[in-house]
């Protein structure tokens, strides 16, 4: 089996395989990884999560405690886990969790990395202290992304858009203030169920570098995703379009978070709403 070597976009599907070792999923009580790892149980593996809090281990399921940030519990994670997907994320620090993730699974002898990033990450510059603050996470994902791709271990990295429940997130705050302020620009939000289940088709297939984008089945104005979720709660709030400053957000304006060619999800944002008040 050959190690990516260079940041490559396929459209191959790679073949299937079997591994006896359990699955180790970072990040897997998070909005991602607690969709990833039932699904990777039905498809009868064996799965450890690697979580900050201690908790009881479920039927194929073990639990590890530990911290990417400081590294505490990150050898016990990876011992034996031929396969990990890397699903902790935050607003910052991503680049040095996935550094310390890496040096550990390099040293357990894992043979598949599996990274979930954001569409964008590649075209949204990070230049000032304005871009950090509001748009950061593209940045750090990024650099996460490069060292995966340095990082020597077989490895597949997956761009998505936006998840819906990141939007509904946004807007929940957005409106909480008499006039809602909403930044200019377009989103394509994709469904997390749907992220989660590409996930696992690639983590139990080869290392297959950087694989085509996954973004969700239509590209919103950010007004018109704020309007839907105050419709779906029967708020009334006045929007106010606001330009954001910085290189960053002019890409966003530009599109460059989205992924057109690629919209490939099916739960749309309406359909999202619909059950989140069901």
């Amino acid at each position: 089996m050959t190690t990516p070597t260079k940041l490559e976009t396929t459209d191959e599907e790679p073949p299937m395989i079997h591994e006896n070792g359990p699955i180790l999923v970072t990040g897997g009580t998070g909005t991602l990884g607690r969709l990833v790892v039932p699904r990777l149980r039905d498809a009868g593996c064996e799965v450890r999560v690697l979580s900050r809090r201690s908790r009881e281990a479920g039927e194929g399921i073990e639990f590890v405690t530990g911290d990417l940030a400081t590294t505490e519990g990150i050898e016990a994670a990876v011992e034996g886990a031929e396969i990990i997907v890397h699903c902790a994320g935050s607003t910052k620090g991503d680049e040095d969790k996935a550094l310390n993730l890496i040096r550990a699974a390099s040293r357990a002898g894992a043979r598949h990395l599996v990274f979930i990033s954001v569409v964008g990450a590649d075209k949204i510059p990070i230049a000032s202290g304005i871009d950090r603050a509001m748009f950061g996470y593209f940045g750090s994902k990024l650099a996460a992304e490069r060292l995966v791709t340095d990082s020597g271990l077989p490895w597949t990295t997956l761009r998505a858009t936006q998840f819906h429940d990141l939007i509904l997130k946004t807007a929940q705050q957005m409106t909480r203030m008499p006039v809602v302020p909403v930044p200019v620009g377009r989103f394509q939000p994709v469904d997390a169920g749907e992220v989660a289940a590409r996930l696992v088709e690639l983590a139990l297939g080869a290392p297959a570098g950087l694989v085509p984008d996954l973004a969700g089945p239509r590209v919103y104005e950010m007004a018109e995703l704020v309007r839907g979720y105050m419709r779906a709660h029967g708020k009334r709030r006045p929007i106010m379009p606001v330009r954001l400053p910085g290189k960053a957000a002019r890409a966003v304006r530009a599109s460059a978070n989205l992924a057109p060619d690629r919209a490939v999800g099916r739960r749309t944002w309406e359909e999202f709403l619909a059950e989140q008040v069901s």
